[in-house]
């Protein structure tokens, strides 16, 4: 996968303190591939258990993939998406 290299994980790291579980599910994108993005910016909404929680870019650049879609479930920790950071 040469030229990836650079891209930046989205990842499900922030996660809710009394949640008993290790999964969540993704609820809502708030961007699609190839918007460009803030660091910092929420670009989707996930939910563990009962808690929704936005999930923040780690970095500015440009929503190059998005891993899981609305309704995917996920562990903590997965790639949810990959931004391609500004050079």
């Amino acid at each position: 996968m040469s030229g990836t290299d650079d891209r930046v994980p989205v990842t499900a790291d922030e996660w809710a303190d009394e949640a008993d579980s290790d999964e969540g599910i993704v609820v809502n994108w708030f961007v699609r591939e190839g918007a460009t993005v803030e660091e910092g910016e929420s670009v989707c909404e996930i939910q563990i258990e009962k808690v929704s929680i936005d999930v923040l870019a780690p970095a500015s650049g440009t929503i190059a993939e998005i891993v899981k879609a609305e309704d995917d479930e996920f562990e903590r920790g997965d790639t949810l998406a990959w931004i391609t950071p500004e050079a």
